[in-house]
């Protein structure tokens, strides 16, 4: 696997949702804990309140994350994950939205509607590596 990886997380939580829900979630299925977001209070447009989850994830504990991702993802998603690595990718980033009410009920989909962004960074210094470097990334779990 890609030693050097990052991964970003955003997660926007709305005042109808419950945030210990959501970090529980996190850290049954994806191991991540409490302490690795930083939060933000902010408001929406009609002044409601708004709680945004960041976190950041580097070396063993970003390889650790995606390897946990990717054996919970199916081979279907996996692999149309690797058919749109083109146009998910931008800046060696890959560009991925995860199902929030789907990783509450303690299962993993790839969703654009109510979701948790993740952006999966690794060095790629020649743009024609995008596709051979981050589908080596998504095979380390089959």
């Amino acid at each position: 696997m890609v030693n050097k990886i990052e991964v970003s997380i955003d997660v926007i939580i709305h005042a109808t949702e419950d945030i210990s829900k959501i970090y529980q979630a996190f850290e049954e299925i994806l191991e991540l804990k409490e302490e690795d977001f930083t939060v933000v209070e902010t408001t929406g447009h009609f002044d409601n309140p708004i709680t945004m989850l960041n976190a950041k994830i580097v070396k063993k504990q970003a390889q650790k994350f995606m390897k946990k991702l990717l054996e919970l993802l199916s081979s279907e998603q996996k692999n149309e994950l690797i058919d749109e690595i083109e146009e998910r990718t931008v800046d060696s980033r890959f560009h991925l939205r995860l199902d929030k009410q789907e990783l509450i009920n303690g299962r993993i989909s790839i969703s654009e509607k109510d979701t948790i962004k993740l952006k999966i960074h690794t060095p790629i210094y020649n743009k024609k590596d995008t596709v051979k470097t981050f589908t080596e990334i998504f095979r380390i779990a089959n």
